[in-house]
């Protein structure tokens, strides 16, 4: 996400932090290098310099607070001011009580909306609301078809009618069955360019539906045109929020983040991938941190807490304590693991971790072994899960045979939960905050 402008803001702060003396000259030269690097992720020229000239203000007139050095006031300077320019603080779609809280979806063609649908559905099924999606793209021949096929696989209902042409008489047609759903997802079409009719139709629909929130969906890729399609959209609209896409995949994603402070409306969500959550709540400050190298531990335990229930985390944490830890137990963690996401959006959200270059490959590789090892896993008896120390060379073997893997991917397996059970014991009894401590993290 944004590989190229985080590791030229992180560079940027490295040189002034290897610099033996801070003056003017200095603040000056990283005044060059956040412009360089905020205009090559394609935000705007102008506010680019704004954004920059209060840095700098900031830098020569301010006094660093207590047990803050000058160059640790000046990063957080910049950190401050990066936060403030992206929306300062999270903001969230406040889901009002009633039946149905209706959520309308504006954008145009390509930039991923049905699939927002999808995803967004998806989150709020996951907080215990009842969801059903509506769809009034009545000029994309497949869109009903992957409305309903999203709506199939996050498992919420959907209101389509193929046939019909007209947006309007699609959503009165279910118009008595929406107060059975806590929200309304509403998809609406989409064009080549924001035109005369498709304005003409958003304010219709907008007129009849009186939807509680209007999301314009804008994608990361389209760079500066993003403020133009933004102002249009606000215009016929009114837009109260935005979710930008395809944040995984572009170098030009600034563009996008910035149009918002045009219209006012504020970043909700970002798309940070393919899969159906692949949706992230938009937090400038942990944004923000992220790209700077110091993680975002709020967005790390929001996805942990997705992907273990709190009581199986009491659970574990309970036999870590008592320092009683099998292979169940190391499963458990690993489809946790998998189901926060890939390993390298989880090491960038670690303060510290952010800042340790390991190679993509090699994260793909410790990808590829745990797939591996939850085939070994399952391939083992009960009673070899709840007690490894049984396992010799020829349940290896056997074990081997049935994951389809060499006898060496079992060791490396039986190797590592031994090494973390050995951790676990020499925990036990401890403080974990004292323990904590002594592995404190850089950056953190």
């Amino acid at each position: 996400m944004l590989d190229k402008l985080s590791s030229s803001l992180k560079e940027s702060l490295k040189k002034l932090t290897r610099a033996i003396f801070i003056d003017e000259g200095a603040i000056n030269d990283l005044v060059k290098e956040l412009q360089r690097a905020l205009l090559q992720a394609d935000v705007n020229v102008q506010l680019v310099f704004d954004l920059t000239k209060k840095i700098k203000e900031r830098a020569l007139k301010e006094k660093p607070q207590k047990n803050f050095t000058q160059k640790e006031f000046i990063i957080n300077v910049v950190y401050e001011e990066l936060t403030n320019f992206l929306g300062k603080e999270r903001s969230e779609i406040v889901i009002e009580r009633k039946k149905p809280f209706k959520i309308m979806m504006v954008g145009l063609y390509g930039s991923g909306k049905t699939t927002t649908i999808g995803k967004l559905a998806k989150y709020y099924s996951k907080r215990n609301y009842k969801v059903a999606t509506i769809g009034l793209d009545v000029h994309r021949p497949a869109a009903p078809e992957q409305l309903e096929q999203l709506s199939n696989q996050v498992k919420v209902k959907y209101f389509i009618d193929k046939k019909e042409k007209n947006p309007l008489k699609i959503y009165r047609e279910f118009e008595k069955e929406y107060k059975n759903y806590d929200i309304l997802i509403i998809d609406t079409a989409g064009r080549d360019a924001l035109s005369e009719d498709l304005i003409k139709e958003i304010k219709l629909l907008n007129k009849e539906i009186q939807p509680d929130e209007k999301i314009l969906v804008l994608s990361a890729d389209i760079g500066q045109a993003a403020q133009e399609q933004a102002e249009k959209f606000h215009e016929s609209a009114n837009i109260s929020s935005v979710i930008v896409t395809k944040m995984e995949g572009t170098a030009k994603a600034g563009g996008a983040l910035s149009a918002c402070s045009v219209t006012g409306a504020k970043i909700k969500f970002i798309g940070v991938g393919e899969k159906v959550d692949d949706l992230e709540p938009f937090n400038p400050p942990g944004f923000v941190s992220r790209l700077l190298g110091m993680g975002d531990i709020e967005s790390l335990l929001e996805k942990a807490k997705e992907a273990i229930s709190e009581e199986e985390a009491q659970d574990l944490g309970k036999k870590l304590l008592k320092g009683e830890f099998n292979l169940i137990d190391l499963y458990e963690q690993m489809e946790a693991m998998s189901k926060m996401g890939p390993l390298s959006k989880i090491m960038e959200m670690i303060p510290g971790f952010s800042q340790i270059k390991l190679p993509k490959e090699a994260l793909q590789v410790q990808e590829g072994k745990l797939k591996k090892w939850r085939f070994i896993l399952d391939s083992l008896t009960k009673e070899e899960l709840e007690d490894p120390d049984i396992i010799d060379g020829s349940r290896i073997e056997r074990i081997a045979k049935g994951a389809g893997v060499p006898t060496s991917e079992v060791r490396d397996l039986l190797k590592q939960y031994k090494q973390s059970k050995k951790l676990i014991k020499a925990m036990k009894g401890k403080n974990p905050e004292k323990m904590m401590k002594k592995f404190k993290l850089p950056g953190m």
